[in-house]
Parts: structure tokens; sequence; C-alpha cells
């Protein structure tokens, strides 16, 4: 799916920086009221987890459309253009819709102190709304429990994505924690899909439904004769709780047949995720790949591909993620990896991952900027990788030949 255009919001949304993440859902509810509670108008499902909610979103959304649902989708985060947060019943929201869905919520943004985030969901939901939707796909934005899609009052089929170490100063240190704040989007009546899950994880899920009145259900990853839109061994997984979360839908009622199921699998795109693109005429992978669990998944898949192949790597990493096990989740024997700067974030430098890692000290080499990375690829036997943040793949992307990518 073609990406939108950038568009600047500067003037009517506040730097994410400057307020950074305050959970909390009381703000939003009392803007949501003012608003006529647009999110009122239709029912919803919600994802939740650490790594695959946007590709089970892009899944279900993409079975939907194949379905014949007018459906809204709400994801994040974006790679070039915030209108990539809110797709409707198959197409971007436009820029100028954006921005007039943004002033119209200026108002009741000021009055309840909006972070930038509540402010995006709540357009959200009068966009879908305006648009006359049935059903919303919900990804959540940051953990689950105070998140601000679960302000949705209407949210009777959840998924559940891989749950992981991430965003620990906001979640908590430790894999029970997370959990648990990822877990407070179920809800009573609700019925929750997952994929496997570690045994912590696991163990606090099937807790916390218990708790709730949630119908927890656990699904195994697709066969490979399964076609899928997505690339990824990770993506089957993903892919199983989508189907299933379908399927409910359709025993609840919902016109969703076994082809659309099907037919929606095969024809998702999701960009960013180990997707083959080209720069200057050389063929290469990109795949965000910004914490462990998701480095783990992506060197799992490239593995499949051409184990023991040696393989160059463009990597950017943000400082406040741990750069030091993304880099030994990714990096194998034999593979060189030119570490470059994000734009506009603090990163890791080539310096710093070496002192954290010196046994990949030598497989690191120092470039001042993404340019200068990809110039220092060259052909060979594995496609080289550029990885480490979804940022990062937005600062490329007008470099890349996008009309390539599968």
């Amino acid at each position: 799916m073609q990406l939108p255009e950038f568009v600047e919001l500067g003037d009517l949304l506040e730097p994410f920086s400057r307020r950074g993440i305050d959970l909390d859902l009381s703000r939003l509810q009392a803007a949501l009221a003012a608003a006529g509670h647009p999110e009122q108008a239709y029912p919803a499902v919600q994802v939740a987890g650490t790594n695959g909610k946007g590709s089970i979103c892009t899944m279900l959304g993409s079975i939907l459309q194949q379905a014949g649902i007018r459906s809204g989708l709400y994801r994040s985060p974006h790679l070039v253009s915030w209108c990539e947060r809110i797709e409707l019943n198959g197409r971007w929201i436009s820029a100028a819709a954006l921005r007039q869905g943004l002033e119209s919520w200026q108002p009741w943004g000021q009055q309840q102190a909006l972070t930038p985030f509540e402010l995006l969901t709540g357009v959200a939901f009068s966009a879908f709304a305006a648009e006359g939707i049935e059903l919303a796909v919900l990804e959540v934005g940051l953990g689950g429990r105070l998140d601000a899609t679960t302000c949705h009052p209407d949210r009777r089929v959840l998924g559940i994505a891989n749950i992981g170490l991430d965003h620990c100063e906001h979640l908590g240190a430790d894999l029970e924690t997370i959990a648990a704040e990822k877990a407070g989007i179920f809800c009573p009546g609700a019925v929750a899909f997952s994929a496997a899950q570690v045994e912590p994880v696991a163990r606090v899920l099937e807790a916390q439904a218990r708790e709730r009145g949630c119908r927890l259900e656990w699904v195994e990853p697709l066969n490979p004769q399964q076609p899928l839109g997505l690339l990824g061994e990770w993506q089957r997984s993903n892919g199983a709780v989508a189907r299933a979360m379908a399927r409910e839908l359709a025993r609840q009622g919902w016109p969703i047949s076994a082809a659309a199921i099907d037919q929606g699998l095969a024809m998702a795109r999701w960009n960013g995720r180990l997707q083959r693109c080209r720069w200057q005429g050389l063929e290469l992978l990109i795949d965000g790949a910004h914490n462990p669990p998701a480095a783990e998944a992506l060197r799992r898949s490239l593995d499949l591909l051409d184990a023991g192949t040696p393989r160059q790597w463009v990597l950017g990493i943000q400082a406040h993620k741990d750069g030091a096990a993304i880099l030994r989740a990714l990096l194998a024997a034999g593979d060189q990896a030119q570490i470059v700067p994000i734009e506009g974030c603090r990163s890791w430098s080539a310096e710093a991952l070496q002192q954290a890692c010196p046994e990949l000290a030598p497989q690191l080499q120092a470039c001042s900027s993404l340019n200068e990375g990809l110039s220092q690829l060259r052909p060979g036997p594995g496609l080289p990788v550029l990885a480490g943040s979804l940022y990062l793949l937005g600062q490329a992307w007008n470099t890349l030949e996008i009309d390539t990518c599968s």
C-alpha cells in the first residue's frame, strides 16, 4: 500500500517528546463526552502486545475489506505521514480531513490537556463515526490498561501479539508486570486470542482473563501452505491471531466467509516489516526490529532464508532501547554493520555499541549519516538489511524505490 504524503501538523499537534508518556483514561473519556461520544457509533476490536500489533490489525483489516465490511483502522507509529495512523475503509485519511479533525478537537484537547496520542485517538474515533464505518480495528499504542484506545466502550473481540520487554520505564521492569498492563484490555464478555507466549506471560494472561471475565483462547501458527501477504516467520503467529479474531466475528454474526479470510491474509500489506526494496538499484530488506524480541524474530526469519551467509547491515538504534541486546540478536559471525544516527532522535553510536558488545566490535563501523551507511553496501549472497528503528525506515523511505517493494 503506497504511503501518503508527509503532512506538517506542528501547529495542531505538540511534539510527543515535549509531553512524554502520560497514560490515563479520564482525560480522553471527558473529551469524548464533550465531543458527543463518537466512539459509541460503532463496535471495535482491539489488539495489544509488544511486537506484531500492527501486523495483526493490518491482516484483520484486509480480511474485513474482502468481506465487504466498512472498517476503520487506527495504528501507530507511522513511517512518513501522520495520515498512516488512520485508515478509512481501505484508504488513508486525507491530509485535509486529518487537519480538519485536529482543528475540531483543539478545544476539547486543550480543555482536558490531552496528550498527542489521546488527541489523535479522539480524531480517529470521530473520523470513523463521520465515515459511517461498521467496525473499528484499534491498535494499542502503549500498554493496554491505560491506553487511549481502551476508552472505546464496546471491544468485543481482542487480540494479543507477542509480549516481551520493551518500554520498561513505563510498563514495568519484568515480563509479568508488562503482561498485566497489556492484559488490561480484557473486559467482561469479550473473547481474546493469543499465539504462544513465554510461560510467565501466559500465566498472567490466563489469570487476568479469569479475573476480568474474558475468555482467552490460544492459537497455533498458520501452516506454511497458508498464503500470507506479509513476510517473516513470526507473521504465521500474527496471522493466526487475525484469523481467529475474524472467525469469532463471523460467529457473532458478521458476514465473513472462509474465502474472505484466506484472501485477506494473502493480500495484506504492511510497510516496513521484512520488506524487499531497492536503494539506487541495490536490493535490500528493511524491517523495524526496534527491540530485542523483534530483533530475534528477524534473525530467525533471515536464517530460514539463507543460514550461514554473511550479511551486511545498516543499523540505527534509539538511545533508550537495549542496543546491546538488539545487536547481539541481529548479528551473526561474519556479518558487518554500519551504525548510523537516526534523524531527530538520540541514537546509539558505534563507539558505545563497541563498548557494550566488545565481542562484536570488529564487525561495527561508524557512519555519519544514513546515506553514508547505505552507500557502503555491496551486492552479496545475502540481501543487506536496514533495521533497528521504524523511525530509521521512515527517514530512508523517500530514498527507496518504493514501487519495487513486495
